[in-house]
């Protein structure tokens, strides 16, 4: 077993916590570690999972490569300005070099930003956290929508929905007003416009792939010299996105998707009251999700996963 397999609990092929001794850790979130090389970030993709907010103990495989790869393939494709630099570990620093077993396929050397502090968000389909506040309110953080909408419904026009990022537990919604507060309003009104355009480019990109995207979440930063936004962390993934197979769509429904909400719907079937620890996924339940990853990223590029 090597020493990435034994950091996946015993599973081949999975990690769930790097280990780079000499580069400097600079966080752990939910599923990226993320290490300060100076002038710039590495963040790794690891096979976490979470869910209701509590990372579980299993790993999904090729989880964290989907998720490096998807987000480096839209980098590349959209054609707005990002923080990319490599995911070639060949052409990061060589003290990289060792670790190529923990971080090929999975990791990204990308710029040093200063990041807003709000999560971009945009809704093309009425779901989700969105489907509750329309229900209570007949509309989207603060956005007003026509009546008679059902869940999954698509919306006239895409809508920016904000939240605030947390530090723990779920973002918040907030209204347009509350980033024209945090960020000005010209800032303010470049990440909106250009988060619907990433969101529409991507949508129409995906569509013909017999893909929907229902929503997606972004994040933009800036240069430490200026200059216009840059889009940063993860882009489009199965984690930060709502993907639908559009020969399945049905308004008025929850729908399918190529994401952990497979993940979501087992737990649900459990007594645990979502507080750590998580409990541990059943075969059946790590070997689905992996293909369900696995699964939007071919469709999506139009390469085999390998």
């Amino acid at each position: 077993m090597s020493s990435a397999e034994a950091r996946g609990g015993g599973t081949p092929g999975v990690i769930l916590e790097t280990n780079l001794p000499g580069v400097m850790l600079l966080r752990r979130g939910k599923v990226r570690d993320v290490y300060d090389l100076g002038e710039h970030l590495l963040i790794v993709a690891t096979d976490r999972i979470s869910a209701f907010d509590v990372v579980l103990p299993s790993g999904i495989p090729d989880k964290g490569k989907v998720l490096s790869r998807l987000s480096s393939f839209w980098f590349k494709v959209l054609g707005v300005p990002n923080h990319l630099i490599t995911d070639d570990v060949t052409q990061m620093p060589r003290a990289l070099h060792p670790f190529a077993d923990q971080l090929q396929g999975r990791a990204m050397l990308v710029e040093k930003l200063e990041m807003f502090p709000v999560e971009c968000v945009v809704r093309g389909y009425l779901s989700g956290s969105g489907w509750v506040d329309y229900k209570r309110s007949g509309s989207v953080c603060g956005v007003p929508l026509p009546g008679g909408l059902t869940d999954s419904s698509r919306l006239p026009d895409p809508v920016f929905t904000p939240s605030t990022k947390a530090q723990s537990g779920h973002d918040e919604n907030v209204r347009f007003d509350e980033v024209l507060r945090l960020v000005g309003p010209k800032r303010a009104e470049e990440l909106r416009d250009k988060t619907l355009e990433v969101y529409r480019r991507a949508a129409a990109y995906a569509l013909p792939r017999g893909v929907i995207l229902a929503d997606t979440k972004l994040e933009w930063g800036v240069r430490p010299e200026g200059g216009p936004i840059v889009l940063a962390d993860e882009v489009l993934t199965p984690d930060s996105s709502r993907f639908w197979p559009a020969d399945r769509y049905e308004a008025g429904r929850s729908q399918p998707s190529f994401d952990k909400q497979y993940v979501r719907d087992y737990l649900l079937t459990l007594s645990w009251n979502r507080t750590p620890p998580g409990p541990e996924l059943p075969p059946h339940v790590i070997e689905e999700t992996s293909r369900k990853y696995r699964e939007i990223y071919e469709r999506l590029t139009g390469l085999k996963w390998e």
